[in-house]
């Protein structure tokens, strides 16, 4: 069956743009060698086992393939359920109120320092965040639609690739990853 992984696609199904059927991407996934291919919600969270182990190329081969078969870049994320465990089991917001204003910018590599402190700096109201060497996590208490810090700021300041995930989606991820 091989190893268990998470891939997260960013700004698919949004707006009319960059639309992807989950059925389709499912096929083209399984077309490149990758086993029980499950995905969740339209937004590009998908589960899949490979006998690969390097995190770096199945995030290549999958950008590729849908590249290839639907005609446009999409930033790709893969990583295993031991990250999103201990993601979610870090996360120093998670005692403070309500799950529901809980968010995760999930960074394809780690900040450099300076632009971290630089970052620190930034003070947005109803806004708390904290960043690691993966994640960027956010506490949003008028939710993450109105939020000013969000996955754009995180990219363009910390000039990385990210994508946001809501507390209730890494908890089912962690679970399809598990099961």
């Amino acid at each position: 069956m091989g190893n268990t992984y998470i891939g997260l696609l960013r700004g698919i199904n949004v707006s009319g743009q960059k639309k992807i059927k989950m059925a389709e991407l499912r096929d083209v996934l399984e077309e490149i060698g990758l086993k029980n291919v499950k995905t969740y919600i339209q937004s590009g969270n998908i589960v899949f086992n490979s006998e690969r182990t390097d995190q770096n190329k199945l995030q290549e081969t999958i950008a590729t393939s849908i590249r290839k078969h639907f005609g446009f870049d999409v930033p790709t994320l893969v990583i295993q359920e031991e990250d999103i465990k201990q993601i979610l089991e870090t996360n120093p917001f998670s005692g403070e109120g309500e799950a529901n204003k809980l968010y995760y910018v999930l960074l394809k590599n780690a900040p450099k320092e300076d632009l971290v402190k630089e970052f620190n700096q930034l003070h947005f109201e109803n806004e708390g965040h904290h960043i690691t060497d993966k994640c960027v996590y956010l506490r949003c208490k008028n939710g993450y639609g109105k939020a000013k810090l969000n996955n754009n700021v995180v990219e363009k300041k910390l000039k990385v690739e990210a994508t946001t995930r809501n507390q209730k989606t890494m908890l089912k991820l962690l679970e399809m990853a598990s099961g």
